[in-house]
């Protein structure tokens, strides 16, 4: 049942812990956003970096081990928070992952960028879930989507910060610059561990009530959070395995498993095209600054492309929003194909942003309103991992089609297809009983 947003909350009465933990989830995605998107940024260079003569399949492979981490650290994120909480998790994922930055930067070659690549990978698969968690239970049921997706738009400005300083710094001062700037989230550590809140609903399912309500008088949050908190983890934590089961059940595994595809897809476009379009722009006939503009360019129309789409998909439904946006988004990157003046070109690039980037915030949203509670988070872990198959294939998938000597004209039209296909599969979801989502 979808909840209707009938409380005005200003954001001068917003919970002190709430904004507290927008904020600082804020900024963990907006690093996580700058070390994936750094990549494709520095790509062009790193492929002329005479030293190492990278193949474009090999920078495919070393593009998709970052992701491969992910992949595992999603799966694995899950226990470890279970054992020592949200906020730590948090810590030391980001830890990991601005590590691994410094470690890449000292590479000596091909190898070793890749392999702590794929280590730096093991700690952003947990940012995205865990910031999520924190920020939904933190923030009011009548403002969780606008909240969410207030924090979520750190992801793609991270990305437009890698495309800024990539344009500055870049030719002058090299790729190794650009790694060691991502080491810079380790400073805000000290802060995360004495300002962040834990979760509650943890420590509640590890029986620390008087560390709730110390957390709770401390933010002066709502007399009835711990008991809203207890409710649900005794509810969702009856029978583990019935999550997973109704996934497959009868009413739920069509819409199971056109999510999945969806995810997939969008998933492919967004991690193929933030790893590859500034060297695929290159292959078009477009000079470098130029072409990381179109990167920059990818990640702003995102950030401001998922609030407005939020808000539309609030009015007219998330279908038909993501079907629209994926379908805009598939026939924009065809049409990159075909050079055109600079002005056309910026804003195919922005809609294909706002088409695939923004439109995953959509979907996450959707999935999560579509499935009940008890088998809402399964749903969108499972949808996510499927997904991630597809954003490790995508940058392998432009790796090889480039080692191929193919006409550069191919890798557009494998986004578009991606992003037409993923506008139909949306569509044959089945309706939720009566509701608009």
């Amino acid at each position: 049942m979808i909840e209707q947003n009938t409380t005005n909350l200003s954001l001068k009465s917003m919970p002190k812990a709430t904004l507290l933990v927008v904020v600082l989830c804020w900024f963990a995605m907006l690093a996580d956003g700058y070390d994936l998107g750094i990549y494709g940024a520095v790509l062009p260079s790193l492929m002329e970096y005479k030293d190492w003569s990278m193949t474009p399949a090999q920078a495919g492979a070393i593009g998709s081990y970052a992701l491969m981490g992910m992949l595992i650290g999603a799966i694995c994120v899950g226990t470890i928070t279970d054992m020592i909480g949200r906020k730590l998790t948090l810590i030391c994922c980001i830890a990991v992952f601005s590590l691994s930055m410094c470690l890449v930067a000292l590479s000596t070659s091909p190898e070793m960028f890749g392999f702590f690549r794929l280590l730096g990978g093991l700690g952003l698969g947990g940012v995205i879930p865990t910031a999520s968690a924190l920020t939904i239970e933190y923030s009011p049921v009548q403002h969780r989507s606008k909240l969410y997706a207030i924090m979520y738009t750190g992801y793609p400005i991270g990305g437009v910060l890698g495309a800024l300083f990539s344009m500055f710094l870049l030719e002058d001062y090299g790729w190794r610059l650009l790694f060691w700037i991502g080491v810079t989230p380790l400073l805000v550590i000290p802060f995360l561990i004495k300002f962040l809140p834990e979760s509650i609903s943890f420590l509640m399912a590890k029986k620390k009530l008087a560390e709730a309500k110390s957390i709770a008088k401390k933010f002066n949050l709502p007399d009835d959070f711990i008991q809203g908190n207890l409710k649900v983890e005794n509810k969702g934590s009856t029978n583990k395995f019935a999550a997973i089961a109704s996934l497959f059940a009868r009413t739920n595994i069509r819409a199971t498993m056109f999510f999945w595809v969806t995810f997939f897809l969008g998933l492919l476009m967004i991690y193929g095209l933030s790893t590859w379009l500034p060297k695929m722009m290159r292959e078009a006939g477009y000079p470098l600054g130029p072409s990381l503009g179109f990167l920059l360019m990818l990640n702003l129309s995102a950030a401001i492309g998922a609030l407005i789409a939020g808000t539309a998909a609030d009015r007219w439904g998330s279908k038909k929003i993501i079907s629209i946006s994926y379908f805009l988004a598939g026939v924009s990157i065809a049409l990159l194909s075909i050079k055109s003046s600079m002005i056309l070109v910026y804003c195919l690039v922005g809609v294909a942003g706002f088409g695939t980037i923004g439109t995953t915030l959509i979907l996450n949203a959707y999935i999560s309103k579509y499935f009940e509670a008890e088998n809402r988070a399964t749903a969108l872990g499972w949808a996510l991992g499927f997904g991630r198959i597809g954003a490790i294939s995508g940058p392998i998938l432009i790796g090889y089609f480039m080692s191929s000597n193919l006409d550069f004209s191919i890798n557009f039209y494998l986004f578009a297809a991606a992003g037409v296909l993923a506008s139909i599969t949306i569509l044959f979801i089945p309706k939720k009983g009566d509701m608009k989502i």
